[in-house]
């Protein structure tokens, strides 16, 4: 039951421990790219007993633009408004969980960007609560009233600008598989590619087979040859979060380009990579 890894992660049992006794607010952020009903359909049939749902798309993302990226950060009145529903204030823990890594870590990352620093990711999603043996439930909890006030921490972030302004201290990092690193499949962008001088490391190389993130000394071990100021990005600042998470259980300080590849391409005149 104990709660590792610079206090980000923590497991089924301490989760139930902590719902007893209150004071906690659970997520499940379970999502699907190419399914936008897939979340709240497996969160009906069955989730972890007083969580709530929050949508990818209607929650945790903000008004879309031409030159946005698929998944802009959420605005911050608009963001408060929906955690404030679930009852958020100072001194509450907030546990984020889901299916595959990613949902999770978008939540934990956006709650420290607002400023609430009380919010854990539930290692393994909610498989390990399943392993575990403990009970899914098909009950919603009620909406009730927070006081949550955002703060925003611009320093976490790096903007388009500020990424093409040739800064040399900055290892720019994609988040995504391989294959659309190197321009081969691009199932969702209308370019395939990646920005120039980016290196490639695929979020789910942190997590084993089970859904767990990798231990800490193997994580530091993978992230030690990095040796100027990290930035990572993926599609559409998503699950680009999974390696700011991995990082940060290393000891890394990393930085987020949430516009993604998605903002990259919607400029005719950035500049496109391919291949290794």
């Amino acid at each position: 039951m104990m709660v590792e890894n610079n206090r980000i992660l923590v497991d089924a049992q301490w989760v139930r421990s902590k719902l007893e006794t209150g004071n906690i607010i659970v997520v499940d952020c379970r999502y699907n790219l190419m399914d936008r009903e897939y979340g709240i359909r497996e969160y009906q049939k069955g989730h972890i007993p007083g969580s709530y749902f929050l949508e990818l798309e209607t929650h945790l993302t903000g008004k879309k633009g031409q030159h946005t990226g698929r998944h802009p950060l959420p605005d911050p009145k608009e963001f408060s408004k929906t955690m404030n529903s679930m009852g958020l204030k100072d001194g509450v823990t907030v546990v984020a969980y889901d299916d595959e890594g990613s949902g999770s870590a978008r939540l934990w990352w956006l709650l420290k960007y607002y400023g609430h620093e009380q919010v854990f990711i539930l290692d393994g999603g909610i498989r390990s609560w399943i392993d575990a043996g403990y009970e899914l439930s098909r009950e919603t909890p009620d909406r009730t009233e927070g006081n949550f006030k955002p703060i925003i921490h611009n320093g976490m972030i790096v903007t388009l600008d500020q990424l093409k302004s040739g800064r040399d201290d900055l290892c720019i990092i994609d988040s995504r598989s391989p294959e659309r690193y190197r321009g081969e499949i691009e199932p969702i962008d209308p370019v395939a590619g990646h920005i120039p001088g980016s290196l490639n490391i695929d979020y789910k190389s942190n997590l084993d087979e089970n859904g767990r993130y990798l231990p800490k000394e193997i994580l530091k071990k993978k992230f030690s040859g990095i040796e100027h100021e990290p930035v990572v990005y993926c599609g559409s600042g998503v699950t680009a979060c999974v390696n700011i998470v991995a990082m940060s259980i290393a000891g890394r300080e990393v930085l987020l380009y949430p516009g993604g590849w998605s903002q990259w391409v919607s400029y005719e005149d950035h500049p496109v990579a391919t291949g290794e």
